[in-house]
């Protein structure tokens, strides 16, 4: 058996970004667990630029923005793993991975940073109508064949949901010389960052039909067009409002899905909004000694918070490693009023420092503002010119604000307009 303070599974920028701020606090026994073949995670194939402007101040590629990290993870000498599939988690805080090289691993950790990311939801979670013809795809597969594997997967396209991913791969088929069709949405507001609405429909006079889905998919061994239609307020399709489009390739951009079987196997609590765990400030899981972060905690819109909340759970499991936690007096957070969730969902009022909550609203308000209210006394209020479901929110609750609540209390973020 193999020993480690923090065993880290993933090795995307949450868990780089995870390992090197515990490394930073004093862990020096880490091991990072990727199961892809190298460091970097799905920004390897982000060739697109728009990250790091948070973090760094400058705008670079998703692989420029991994290769930051790795290049710190070599440097720091952190032990990492790639090809490797982690397969369990015990209640001892066990992990059981596998590798060709090194066959069946069984490490001890004293405490775990699960960072496993989120992955695409599939054509099978939409009852779409029609054959399984060729042709059809989600967004990031498309992007991997386009971006590194030099394939093109159609030359007439259709795209079914608005979120960052199919947004950036509508102008990246367009650069490659592909004709985009339309971009189609089911809800009546785009699921995808503003500016890329902007910079990947706008500028390239690509079509963006909200509250429209697809209904039939036609073609038998590859796809020869689809039928569009209007849906009404319960998102079902309106009769009379369907439209044929000729096209050879169907991409779904129709949300993600924190990768969790391994948190849900070891019994840790999840959060039915965001399918990831539950956590503290800290992102401590209700599983002691075991972390979450980035997309496999929340799916995010910008790797710059995933960085950043990831440097939270590394700290958090440095504490936890070293016996610096303190005595444990929670309160709890809950989104209302149009404000989906709140994450953590939990906070130590015992803790010395601020906390920041992250949020996200349910739908487009124009001219609102965030009210944040403890046992329903008002503490804090923010005026927003605009709040979009696609873009994270968050707000800061003071340490001097924090002593003054007791055990129990609830803290609850609504939207005012």
């Amino acid at each position: 058996m193999l020993n480690y303070d923090i065993v880290v599974i993933g090795g995307g920028p949450a868990g780089m970004a995870a390992a090197l701020k515990a490394k930073e606090c004093g862990v020096d026994s880490i091991l990072i667990l990727e199961r892809a073949e190298t460091l970097g995670g799905i920004l390897e194939q982000c060739i697109h630029t728009g990250f790091g402007l948070h973090y760094f101040g400058e705008e670079l590629s998703g692989p420029e923005y991994a290769d930051r990290f790795i290049q710190l993870v070599d440097e720091q000498k952190i032990e990492y793993k790639t090809d490797t599939m982690a397969l369990e988690i015990t209640e001892n805080n066990i992990v059981y991975a596998i590798n060709k090289t090194d066959g069946l691993l069984e490490i001890q950790a004293k405490a775990i940073i699960l960072a496993m990311g989120c992955r695409e939801r599939p054509r099978g979670a939409l009852n779409i109508a029609g054959s399984r013809a060729s042709g059809v795809m989600s967004a990031g597969t498309a992007q991997k064949y386009v971006n590194i594997d030099g394939y093109m997967p159609g030359k007439k396209v259709v795209i079914l949901g608005s979120g960052d991913i199919g947004l950036i791969m509508a102008r990246r088929m367009t650069l490659e010389g592909a004709q985009v069709k339309c971009v189609c949405e089911l809800m009546p507001y785009s699921s995808g960052l503003t500016r890329n609405i902007v910079q990947c429909l706008d500028d390239f006079n690509i079509p963006l039909h909200l509250s429209c889905t697809v209904v039939n998919i036609h073609g038998k061994e590859r796809v020869e067009g689809v039928t569009i239609a209007k849906v009404d307020e319960n998102r079902r399709p309106i009769p009379g409002t369907e439209e044929y489009i000729e096209c050879d390739t169907l991409l779904l951009s129709v949300g993600l899905i924190p990768e969790n079987e391994l948190t849900r196997a070891v019994g840790i609590n999840l959060d039915p909004v965001t399918s990831g765990a539950v956590v503290d400030e800290y992102r401590e899981t209700s599983h002691k000694g075991v972390f979450a972060c980035g997309n496999v905690l929340h799916v995010h819109d910008l790797v710059d918070y995933v960085t950043l909340e990831s440097q939270t759970a590394g700290e958090g499991a440095a504490r936890y490693v070293l016996g610096k936690t303190e005595a444990a007096e929670y309160i709890t957070t809950k989104g209302v009023n149009g404000v989906r969730y709140i994450v953590p969902q939990k906070v130590n009022i015992r803790n010395s420092g601020d906390v920041k909550l992250y949020f996200r609203v349910g739908q487009v308000y124009k001219n609102a503002k965030t009210v944040v209210k403890y046992n329903g006394e008002e503490i804090i209020s923010k005026k927003r010119p605009r709040l979009a479901p696609g873009e994270m929110e968050n707000v800061i609750i003071k340490n001097d604000m924090l002593k003054n609540f007791a055990e129990g209390g609830v803290i609850e973020i609504s939207v005012e307009v």
